[in-house]
Order: C-alpha cells, then sequence, then structure tokens
C-alpha cells in the first residue's frame, strides 16, 4: 500500500494534479472488510490531505458510529480520483479513468468484501453507469466476490436533509449486510 501511495502522490496523469494542494490517497484500516467510496476530494480534504474531513466528514463518522464503524477501527474511506476538481466540480470521464487504477489496486490490496458507494459518481463508475441514488439506494449489487451498495453522498444530505432518513435506512441495511456475511465490526 505505501508503493502505492507514493506512486499515487507523485502522479502527474491529469490536470487536476496541476491545481491540487494535496492528494488524497485514501484513510483506514487497510484490513477492513468494509470500504467506502466517494466522487473525489472537496476544499477541506485537498487542505488536509485525508478523505471527508469537512462537514459531510462529520456527517459520514456519525453515521459511522451510529453502525458501530468507525474509519480508523473497521472501515477504509478513498475516494473515484484522488485530487480536487476545480470549485468541487465532479469529475469528469477522463480524469476517473486516469485515476481508477489507484482505487482498483487499493481494492486488490484491501480484499474488502463491502464497498458503499457514496453518491452518483461512484455508484455509476462503480455498480452501473445508469446507477439512480434516490431510486436504488441502499440496494445490494454482488460483483466477483464483493457486495457493493449506492448511497446518498454526505453533502448532498447537508444540502436535503428529507434524504437522511433513508440514508439511515442504508447504513442499517449495511450493518445487517456486515453481519451476515460474518464481518465483525468490534
Amino acid at each position: 500500500m505505501e508503493r502505492l501511495k507514493n506512486e499515487c502522490l507523485n502522479c502527474q496523469k491529469c490536470p487536476l494534479a496541476l491545481t491540487r494542494t494535496n492528494v488524497v490517497f485514501g484513510h483506514g484500516n487497510e484490513k477492513a472488510k468494509i470500504m467506502f467510496v466517494g466522487e473525489g476530494p472537496g476544499e477541506q480534504e485537498d487542505l488536509q490531505g485525508e478523505p471527508f474531513v469537512g462537514k459531510s466528514g462529520q456527517l459520514l463518522d456519525k453515521y459511522l458510529k451510529l453502525m458501530d464503524m468507525d474509519r480508523n477501527k473497521n472501515v477504509y474511506i478513498a475516494n473515484i480520483v484522488k485530487c480536487r476538481p476545480p470549485q468541487n466540480r465532479d469529475p469528469n470521464m477522463q480524469e476517473q479513468d486516469m485515476c481508477i487504477d489507484y482505487l482498483r489496486e487499493q481494492v486488490r490490496i484491501i480484499k474488502p468484501q463491502i464497498i458503499v458507494c457514496l453518491g452518483r459518481i461512484a455508484a455509476q463508475k462503480l455498480i452501473s453507469p445508469d446507477f439512480r441514488v434516490t431510486s436504488q439506494h441502499g440496494q445490494f449489487f454482488k460483483k466477483g466476490s464483493i457486495h457493493f451498495m449506492g448511497t446518498f453522498h454526505p453533502s448532498a444530505l447537508l444540502r436535503n436533509e428529507t434524504n437522511k432518513i433513508p440514508a439511515l435506512s442504508d447504513f442499517q441495511a449495511l450493518r445487517d449486510k456486515a453481519k451476515e456475511l460474518g464481518i465483525d465490526l468490534t
């Protein structure tokens, strides 16, 4: 993982490298059975070099805590792209394609049993190009040996609080799936 991280820190494959403050590689337990994947770093993540540390990260941490999960203990958090797109715009396909191999290698090393896609971009990249968060959130899709679920991005929940209850149900479904698969959350 350290070799991969160093390679990523020196990446110049796409124009995002020119505007980043920090590469946001990932954070958490590298032996976690549950992995969360967002679309890309925001302003606070770019400044601190760690995923989901702004207001959306604080909300994610609250949901994790309710399900006996912790970013420092039993999950790993990463993004599709490792550098912040300007003005927090969605990462375009070229940027995603340039960066996706880093995420694939993280998944290969970590070997999660469950990947939770946080938001539309991550779910469309990892589950299905036509994934709709509003209608398919909380559903599991098995690809190979990994169970994938898409849910609302925490920043979207901050903008539209009516989705906080459905998101909580998604996290409860995640906890139930973890138990079903024998994943120890202690």
